[in-house]
């Protein structure tokens, strides 16, 4: 047995030049913002963002009522107080995602480098576990944000974040707060959740058990679909932080055509109308016409 020590010891000490290291402590301080990448070896890293694509807060219209809760929330808890999970739900298109990234920025404006913003994909929501041990005991607060999230039937993943958010053992850091968009207000599937009612022993527990997870959030916001004149003052005020040459009334008559042709009226509709004028303005104008 001594004669084989030596080679035992060499075969332990590859396996453990092979072994991805712990993950250090999260470098919260090169940026204000990152995504979170978990296949990185070592398990996981934060890859920083040098600059967040995103609108002002003070241009987003039509959301005032959701825009002053979140920003409040945010400033509190940016300035160390206790504040609450956001669900931001409903339509698409509606600003949704901008003002998460709007009420960050403006959180850091009012206190530069108090917040970090940390995107997470949908698809790694199984790993937030590990993320959070990652950030733990870091003291830098952080807002964790999720675009766009939902989970479909057979999907298990919605557990991990349910104790994450409330229930596990060790909870949520203090100094870490979670953002997230959808477009369901239950996150799931209303098929889901009935064929959950429908086969289970208590059907009421089973439902019970789908739409609690949407509970762990303290702050509901809806976001609903704009009428026309809303739409046409998502336009204006774009249009003027762009500074475009146009007048009042030709800006509101080409918007609507673009809205018409779209079949929708939102937020997104009318950003995307202003950067297609800009580009003709732009266009025009380099070109002589």
């Amino acid at each position: 047995m001594e004669s084989h020590a030596p080679l035992l010891t060499r075969i332990a000490e590859a396996l453990e030049r092979l072994a991805p290291p712990p993950p250090g402590p999260a470098k919260l301080d090169s940026a204000d913002a990152f995504v979170w990448q978990p296949e990185h070896a070592g398990g996981g890293t934060l890859a920083p963002v040098p600059e967040v694509a995103r609108v002002d807060i003070g241009i987003l219209q039509g959301i005032d009522r959701a825009k002053s809760i979140l920003l409040e929330n945010t400033l509190r808890f940016a300035a160390g107080f206790p504040a609450n999970n956001a669900m931001l739900w409903g339509a698409r298109g509606m600003g949704k995602s901008s003002l998460v990234k709007a009420v960050h920025a403006a959180a850091n404006a009012a206190s530069p480098g108090a917040l970090a913003l940390i995107e997470i994909h949908r698809e790694d929501i199984a790993t937030l576990p590990a993320l959070l041990t990652l950030l733990r005991g870091h003291p830098r607060r952080v807002l964790v944000f999720c675009d766009d999230l939902s989970f479909e039937r057979e999907d298990a993943d919605y557990k991990a974040l349910k104790s994450v958010l409330d229930g596990g053992i060790e909870g949520r850091p203090k100094t870490v707060l979670f953002y997230a968009t959808s477009n369901r207000r239950h996150l799931m599937p209303r098929d889901m959740i009935d064929n959950e009612r429908a086969t289970a022993i208590s059907p009421g527990e089973a439902t019970e058990e789908k739409v609690s997870l949407s509970d762990r959030f303290g702050l509901w916001l809806g976001f609903h679909g704009c009428d026309q004149a809303t739409y046409l003052a998502m336009v204006e005020a774009y249009a003027a932080h762009r500074q475009l040459a146009i007048g009042r009334d030709d800006l509101r008559a080409q918007a609507a055509e673009w809205a018409v042709t779209r079949g929708s009226r939102s937020g997104r509709v009318a950003w995307q109308f202003i950067e297609d004028l800009a580009g003709r303005e732009g266009y025009a104008m380099k070109s002589g016409n």
